[in-house]
């Protein structure tokens, strides 16, 4: 696995983001809210311009939204996503590259190092922004930003 555990501080911009939520385990619910947000994809991007591909998520109550930023607020948007202005703020941004098969195991290693190096979390959604489009990129060659919300 290729992740860099030198995390940097960065500060996540204010992001319009739609999205599908689903609250419980990530190992089912993730997958099922992607399927749901790729399913209805057309109907949001027939009215507004997306800028990127991100998941937001919590570990406490388990709460996984899978979504897209847009470049404004949404115009119109089909039945079964959300809207919400993400705040942004500071992050501890750790970069895996790789298949999004790792993600599980990345992340886990990413709390671990939080934890050892002691990391001040403050309570908001941790961030995984897909830097590159896995339709156009090989496997081995996806960046996959891990953001831990800092203090």
């Amino acid at each position: 696995m290729s992740l860099n555990e030198e995390p940097e501080i960065v500060t996540w911009p204010e992001t319009h983001y739609v999205f599908v939520e689903r609250v419980g385990p990530f190992e089912k619910n993730a997958p099922e809210a992607w399927g749901t947000l790729h399913s209805i994809l057309g109907g949001i991007s027939k009215s507004n311009t997306v800028t990127g591909y991100m998941s937001l998520y919590k570990r406490g109550p388990q709460i996984y939204r899978a979504g897209v930023s847009l470049s404004g607020g949404p115009e119109e948007l089909p039945e079964g996503v959300e809207y919400a202005v993400f705040e942004g703020g500071k992050y501890s941004r750790f970069v895996l590259t790789g298949p999004y098969s790792q993600l599980a195991e990345a992340s886990g290693r990413v709390f671990d190092v939080v934890s050892e190096r002691g990391i001040a979390m403050r309570d908001d959604f941790c961030i995984e922004n897909y830097v590159k489009d896995p339709r156009v990129t090989p496997v081995d060659e996806l960046v996959t930003e891990i953001l831990i919300p800092t203090i």
